[in-house]
């Protein structure tokens, strides 16, 4: 499978060698404004195939990615000191809008995967422009805020984060919503198994955990100037569902008619993931307080993106 990533910085060249380390896709396409950065990114990526998977990955312009099936969007800008969240999504915006068209000049049926921050906003507006149906334009979401919910819980329960099952729903950022009433560990409610290992989950682990997730981003942005890595293995491991349409679970944001009575929200659900995208929603079952945090969380979204014009 052929895959296109617009934007060699960071998050982009991670999410590459990523799909290089796992084997995912038989090429590769960077493409960025910075010609000389995209050759250095792909050209030290290619030198990590031979111990890996034998992935093609090299610099292209935006007709280079034709007939790819899979384009992921990681372009855009930096905030400004003093800029407003509003103003930084407009100018993304603007960055979208050149971008978008051009990709799907080449690679009319590729399904769009966002990875620009703040992601959810920009996944409605990915899907605005790009005029395809919500299904196709899937944003990252809180799949790296579930990866560290599950991280915490196993280990604090002392098993595999794969043996966590538990969802972060809502925005990806400071409203999001961790679903401790339906996480289990294997098919065990999670309390009842914490009871039987003997790590309870008081209170107070349960306020360290969220901690934990909801704030993680801001001291690796704070030790090292941003994240990169855990979200480049999370595009790579959702890009391979769709490459092996694999019918996965992961908890990404799409452009939702409706929820928690909010309408035309982009947000991360639960969702199936195969080769045409989105294959279904699931909803989770919520207590009183997680319904009424992802509502809040909906409508912290919703006036977001109506607020940006462009």
């Amino acid at each position: 499978m052929k895959i296109g990533i617009i934007g060699a910085g960071n998050v982009g060249s991670t999410a590459a060698y990523a799909m290089v380390m796992l084997g995912v896709g038989s090429e590769v396409v960077l493409v960025d404004l910075d010609p000389k950065l995209t050759l250095a990114q792909a050209q030290d990526i290619m030198h990590a195939a031979p111990f890996a998977s034998p992935l093609i990955v090299r610099r292209g312009e935006y007709a280079d990615l034709d007939n790819a099936e899979v384009v992921i969007l990681t372009a855009g800008v930096n905030q400004k000191p003093g800029e407003t969240r509003i103003q930084l999504l407009e100018r993304n915006a603007a960055v979208f809008k050149a971008v978008i068209p051009q990709v799907l000049a080449a690679a009319p049926n590729a399904i769009l995967v966002v990875a620009t921050n703040p992601v959810d906003v920009m996944t409605q507006i990915a899907t605005r422009i790009s005029g395809l149906p919500p299904t196709r334009v899937i944003g990252s979401g809180t799949i790296l805020d579930t990866a560290r919910f599950r991280s915490l819980l196993g280990g604090h329960l002392g098993i595999s984060p794969q043996s966590v099952h538990g969802y972060v729903l809502g925005e990806h950022g400071d409203s999001e919503v961790l679903c401790w009433s339906s996480a289990r560990a294997g098919t065990i409610p999670l309390d009842v198994f914490a009871a039987q290992v003997r790590s309870p989950i008081t209170e107070a682990v349960r306020a360290e955990i969220d901690d934990g997730v909801r704030h993680a981003a801001y001291r690796i942005i704070d030790g090292k100037g941003s994240t990169f890595f855990g979200v480049g293995a999370g595009l790579a491991r959702l890009v391979r569902a769709i490459q092996d349409n694999e019918n996965k679970v992961f908890s990404v944001a799409i452009l939702n008619e409706e929820v928690e009575g909010v309408h035309d929200v982009a947000l991360s659900l639960p969702r199936v993931v195969g080769r045409d995208g989105i294959v279904a929603d699931l909803y989770p079952e919520l207590s009183a307080d997680e319904h009424a945090a992802l509502r809040r969380s909906a409508e912290i979204l919703k006036d977001a993106y109506t607020s940006v014009s462009f």
